[in-house]
């Protein structure tokens, strides 16, 4: 056996041959690596020596390809590896004869192979980066380790990467009503795996609101794979955050250089190859992203080594002209996702934050005495505000941090119940505990801290309109704060503002959330008024409100200025601003107000009330009544909740109900502690208005019953665009005996169901009860089925139960459903087409369906219908077919007679294995059909794995036979 090559006692090859045959790290450094060593060497000993070498690189290049050694290398290369020897060249040189062979999977596998201990400092590096998370604190104070806080997020695939401009507390407000069952769940460590279809996931975009967990998530990710136990298929994971692009704006670079700059270990790597190695690039913060991303205009590049613009490297490497291999992942708010071009994006993912199972986790982790958790989860539970708001972790930290001490601490003072009182003792206990933190003797000066509260106000208020998050140097600046002396700011509000240092870059700020920043601009926009000092300064749209001679005049020129936001941008801030008026909040900021800040609430009430009378949309309609619950104004909502006390909801029909008074209730039932399971309008106010006033409620409600409510096309279109919304909860729609819908509503309906976000499982369009004598229908044609048929085309995925009875569909209407119910993609399980005058030529269409190995439809019921024998005898051609999967078959009512039964019989026996309940009431067997029914009645047929179909229960109503075959 060779013993280990080597070159002489001090050089060798990075790695060795062993007696054993298996390869190890060399422990000397290469001979090349010492110019000084070759001087005693002759010509001809240099060239021994290099052929030697070059033989042992060869071997070990041999080893590792083989079949034999499937093992990564476990000991990392030693750093003192000259990666910039000639033994460089070897490996240049046979990976380009690999590839030239033809052998591209070896030359990769060697690559990756070389590469590995480049791999293993990184993982180093961002494992001592990542490892440890400052919750909502600067650097100022202690971390914790991010695996011990680390609560799992609510993490949803799908959703249309289109810009969400709404407010996100609105946003929020919204997906909390969303049920999770509706949802398509995916964990974090998922993201870039294949999908069943075998589509590839190259770029995945996830969207989630300020503070939802987006950072904290690409945290969690990368400390995983650095640690080893997630995506090890990964050979290297880039994180550049857009806030630190930001400031290489103006630099030429080429893409190699730039992860060079960051990652200054790839260096010892003569080349990063997203074929040979699986690379993952996360551009974190979409939404702070500066640079002007111009796909259509920026040059194409396709060399890594090209200098270009750092916006023109990343348009390239998102179109995949450059590391065409790699994976991107790209994280957003709602706001700016529409930057990236949809078809650059394979997968969009949104982070809806904590479930209210994760709320508690966190509270429980967060706050070691398990009592006072309790208490605090309690506390926040009772006020839906607020606990809507935990959907956000950060908010959930500053609740934790706020009651922990007003709860635990027994400090006097009411416990916060609104988002003011939350955030102004937020506040208040860091300028409160900053000296007993720094463990400082002497108190701050006053007057200082309220300059630096201005200050930092003055910042919020402004980049407020901007719509930033994150500020520079110059931001800072422009609100006259001494960039060289941050640290005051940041030492007087430590967890509220942050100044932060990127990896190698200028330093960044932000506050902790967008609602700390909105609260304190609020604070600021208050505490200038009642000063009627500084506006002067101030250059935004919004600060015409300081123009007013009176606060209540002041407040009104706010709500006024938020109402006129299409977005909602100015929500909390309104909020926050009209909180602060109150005079119990006043007394809690005694240190920071000067001037008289005197004015009468109910005349704000008033005003408000008075906008909502002018029934604005649903959004702002809410916030409004928000304001009210800020200004511990709740009259309006406790009105209509006398209303609907007792459960007397009907008496609302009797009611001539303000506009003001619908916004009530609009609020009060989304805002209510029990699920909107099941919505009846006739609980309400069972008519077209009623229903269109209470859309909203609509829009979050899974189960949606609006039978014999007189809607007409006008009450379609409104549910089409319900069905649309990709937010929509509804899975279950009861239109049934409404007759005015007609053909017209059906065509409007059907927009919405043909919607790619339409998720409704269930939609019934029939009479609400069967009868005998009468039958009220919703006068749907066959001009109706074409419109729907078309949808279902569209979007045949979700609908599992359709009912069409007592319609009118023709031929052709059944055709068009039979050819739905033959589609591949249809999942449709329950067909009711109950009193629509089917004929023998019906049967045999949907015959054909049933026949059909992609029909998925369990249950049919065709009953009174007069199909006669004829008919059966022409569904039952598709019951004897071994592709026939029907479990329940309704044929009462049907004038079947002992032909029919004949027919049916002998279906049965010939396909026995699916059916469960044959429904045959009120049909006429007569005497020779009659013999027919001990094969229902008696006889024991063996089906799959021997299980039994017992057919019984006959029973005769006077001289009718009738009998239903009930289940097992």
């Amino acid at each position: 056996m060779d013993s280990p090559l080597k070159l002489g006692d001090k050089a060798s090859s990075p790695y060795t041959l062993s007696h054993h045959g298996t390869i190890v790290p060399s422990q000397n450094v290469p001979i090349l690596q010492n110019a000084m060593f070759y001087l005693f060497l002759s010509n001809k000993d240099l060239e021994d020596k290099l052929i030697s070498q070059v033989q042992t690189e060869l071997k070990i290049y041999k080893m590792l390809l083989s079949a034999e050694y499937s093992v990564c290398f476990e000991t990392e290369a030693k750093d003192d590896a000259d990666q910039s020897s000639p033994i460089e060249g070897v490996l240049k040189s046979t990976l380009n004869i690999l590839r030239n062979m033809g052998h591209t999977d070896l030359a990769n596998t060697l690559q990756i192979s070389k590469s590995f201990g480049v791999g293993q400092k990184l993982k180093s590096k961002l494992t001592e980066k990542f490892k440890r998370i400052n919750e909502g604190i600067s650097q100022h104070g202690t971390s914790t380790l991010l695996n011990e806080i680390y609560t799992d997020l609510y993490i949803t695939e799908g959703g249309s990467g289109k810009v969400n401009s709404e407010h996100e507390v609105r946003q929020i407000e919204t997906a909390s009503r969303r049920p999770a069952t509706q949802e398509k769940p995916i964990s974090c460590n998922d993201l870039f795996k294949d999908k069943p279809e075998n589509q590839r996931i190259r770029t995945v975009l996830t969207n989630g609101v300020a503070g939802i967990g987006k950072t904290v998530s690409v945290q969690k990710f990368i400390l995983d794979w650095a640690e080893g136990k997630a995506n090890q298929h990964i050979h290297f994971i880039f994180p550049l955050p857009f806030r630190e692009l930001n400031l290489m704006m103006e630099k030429k670079i080429s893409l190699i250089e730039l992860l060079g700059h960051f990652f200054p270990e790839i260096k010892e790597l003569r080349s990063v190859n997203s074929d040979a190695h699986k690379i993952l690039f996360i551009f974190d913060g979409l939404d702070e992203c500066r640079l002007p991303l111009d796909f259509q205009n920026n040059e194409s590049l396709w060399d890594v080594t090209e200098s270009a613009s750092v916006d023109a490297l990343l348009t390239n490497l998102i179109k995949g002209n450059l590391f065409p291999s790699a994976l991107l992942w790209i994280t957003s708010r709602p706001t700016a996702a529409n930057q990236i071009p949809p078809k650059s994006v394979d997968l969009i993912t949104e982070i809806r934050g904590f479930s209210d199972a994760h709320k508690e986790e966190y509270f429980k982790k967060k706050i070691i005495d398990q009592t006072l958790a309790n208490s605090i989860i309690s506390h926040m539970k009772s006020s839906r505000s607020l606990y809507i708001m935990c959907h956000i972790p950060v908010f959930c930290w500053i609740a934790a941090t706020v009651l922990e001490r007003v709860l635990g601490e027994a400090e006097t003072g009411e416990i916060p119940k609104t988002l003011t009182q939350m955030f102004t003792h937020f506040l208040i206990f860091q300028i409160k505990h900053r000296n007993q933190k720094y463990h400082e003797k002497c108190d701050h000066d006053p007057h200082e801290t309220k300059e630096i509260i201005l200050a930092l106000g003055k910042l919020a208020f402004q980049q407020l309109e901007k719509g930033n998050l994150i500020f520079y140097e110059e931001d800072l600046r422009e609100c006259g704060i001494d960039v060289s002396d941050v640290s005051a700011y940041s030492g007087v509000c430590t967890q509220i503002f942050k100044e932060e240092f990127g990896l190698h870059l200028g330093k960044v700020f932000s506050f902790v959330h967008l609602s700390v920043q909105e609260f304190l601009a609020a604070l600021y926009a208050f505490l200038t008024f009642i000063s009627k000092d500084g506006t002067e300064q101030l250059a935004t749209d919004l600060s015409d409100i300081f123009n007013q001679s009176t606060m209540s005049d002041f407040l009104k020129s706010a709500v006024d200025k938020a109402l006129q936001s299409e977005n909602g941008h100015l929500d909390l801030f309104l909020r926050f601003l009209l909180g602060l008026s109150l005079e119990s909040n006043q007394n809690l900021l005694q240190g920071l107000l000067t001037g008289s800040s005197f004015h009468n609430k109910e005349e704000t009430v008033q005003y408000i009330k008075e906008k909502i009378r002018e029934n604005p949309s649903t959004e702002k309609s809410i916030n409004l009544f928000h304001c009210l619950n800020e200004l511990n104004d709740h009259s309006l909502v406790e009105e209509v909740q006398t209303y609907l006390k007792g459960g007397s909801y009907i008496s609302l029909s009797d009611l001539k109900l303000s506009p003001s008074q619908w916004s009530a209730l609009v609020f009060v039932l989304l805002n209510s502690d029990d699920e909107l399971e099941e919505f009846d309008l006739r609980k309400f106010y069972p008519s077209e208005e009623g229903l269109l006033r209470l859309l909203p409620v609509i829009r979050v409600s899974r189960k949606v019953v609006l039978r014999n409510c007189n809607l007409t096309e006008k009450s379609c279109a409104a549910l089409a665009s319900a069905l649309s919304l990709n937010s929509s909860s509804l899975t279950e729609l009861n239109l049934s005996n409404n007759k005015l819908l007609m053909d017209s509503g059906m065509k409007l309906l059907s927009a919405g169901l043909g919607n790619a976000h339409c998720k409704l499982k269930k939609l019934v369009v029939s009479s609400c009860s069967y009868s005998l004598c009468s039958l009220i229908n919703c006068s749907i044609t066959e001009e109706g089925y074409i419109a729907l048929a078309s949808a279902l085309k569209l979007n045949p995925s979700h609908l599992r139960e359709l009912n069409l009875s007592q319609s009118k569909p023709g031929l052709l209407g059944v055709k068009l459903l039979s050819e739905i119910l033959e589609d591949p993609h249809c999942y449709l399980e329950k067909l009711l087409l109950r009193g629509c005058s089917l004929t023998e030529e019906s049967c045999a269409v949907l015959a054909s369906a049933l026949s059909s190995n992609s029909s998925k439809l369990k249950e049919l019921d065709v009953g009174n219908n007069a199909l006669q024998d004829s008919g059966v005898k022409a569904l039952s051609a598709g019951l004897k077919n071994s592709h026939c999967k029907l479990e329940y078959l309704g044929l009462y009512y049907c004038s079947i007679t002992e032909d029919g039964y004949a027919a049916l019989a002998s279906a049965l026996k010939s396909n026995p294995s699916h059916l469960r309940t044959l429904h045959l009431t009120l049909n006429d067997p007569g005497k020779c059909g009659y013999k027919t029914m001990p094969v229902f009645n008696a006889v024991q047929t063996e089906g799959p794995k021997n299980q039994k179909v017992l057919i019984k229960n006959c029973i005769i109503h006077g001289s009718i036979p009738s009998f239903r075959c009930l289940r097992l």
